[in-house]
């Protein structure tokens, strides 16, 4: 875990350099908008639609997919108890109630995974998120950001999610998949192909999404919360959960190390268009990723005893 941390670590330090000494002709945010569009809406499709249809779909995605959802909404649950003992602006609950339930588990996660276990986790990872928490963040995180921020415009969950290439993407992986259709070769190599530049292309631009001038002092009481939650406290109850439920061993330990990935990039997007406080999303996010390259070497050691 700690060698696969440091060498994504290198990447991410690539992205954060690139957006301070990237070509002046072109600004670090359209880079990044650029690099981010490109892994949305053609690699990471591309790999979903692979890895989805030759994917085992059976009891074990159900259960995936039922302790993602509970791992966001216990998230949320926590951190609205939290609130209740904080002083601080709407704008910032609804960054707190975001930034604590939501994990980076595809950009952080997939990788993380692939390098520890192996391309076998691919399907875990897209199954916690694509299956429960984009569809989750795309109705109910968009209505908390709704009512905690400025923008009130009007939220269409089912318009929102209509947007995300990735689904439509799970979507057609699944009907292959259970419809009993024999992925061609061709057809595998070509995406197998466009899946490869996922991995470097999600650190890199993790490292561009870090915001390091975000930090500051005022913000250590709110930051505190997120941490203990997002990266204690709902891998706990992940894992709690799977034991419950009888869930495999090996599919246990992914799906707490999913749960315990830091603060989800894409939050960024959705504070910025309903007016939360963005700097304070993007503080959550460096700071959650910066404590979780500690936070995930302790899961995986506690995880494989």
């Amino acid at each position: 875990m700690l060698t696969a941390l440091i060498q994504m670590s290198l990447l991410i330090a690539c992205g954060s350099l690139w957006k301070y000494y990237a070509p002046s002709r072109i600004s670090p945010l359209a880079h990044r908008r650029a690099l981010t569009d490109i892994v949305f809406y053609i690699f990471l499709p591309a790999m979903v639609l692979n890895v989805i249809w030759d994917a085992p779909l059976n009891q074990s995605s159900l259960f995936i997919s039922f302790l993602a959802a509970c791992g966001v909404l216990s998230g949320l649950l926590v951190t609205w108890f939290v609130l209740k003992g904080l002083n601080c602006s709407n704008e910032q609950r609804g960054v707190l109630l975001l930034a604590s339930s939501f994990p980076n588990a595809t950009y952080l996660g997939l990788p993380v995974l692939e390098q520890v276990i192996g391309p076998s986790a691919r399907a875990t990872v897209l199954q916690y998120d694509l299956f429960a928490c984009t569809p989750i963040l795309l109705s109910v995180g968009m209505l908390i950001a709704r009512y905690y921020g400025d923008n009130k415009t009007d939220v269409h969950p089912i318009k929102e999610l209509v947007k995300v290439a990735p689904l439509w993407a799970v979507a057609l992986g699944v009907t292959f998949n259970l419809g009993g259709l024999e992925q061609p070769s061709f057809i595998h190599n070509g995406l197998s192909t466009l899946s490869g530049a996922v991995v470097p292309l999600m650190l890199i631009v993790l490292g561009m999404s870090i915001q390091w001038k975000s930090i500051h002092i005022r913000f250590i009481a709110l930051l505190l919360p997120i941490i203990a939650t997002s990266l204690l406290i709902v891998p706990l109850v992940v894992l709690g959960l799977s034991h419950s439920i009888g869930l495999e061993i090996i599919l246990i330990n992914q799906v707490v190390i999913v749960a315990a990935m830091p603060t989800m990039i894409f939050g960024i997007v959705i504070s910025e268009r309903y007016h939360l406080d963005t700097e304070l999303y993007a503080a959550a996010v460096t700071v959650t990723t910066l404590f979780s390259l500690i936070t995930l070497p302790v899961w995986f050691y506690f995880l494989s005893r």
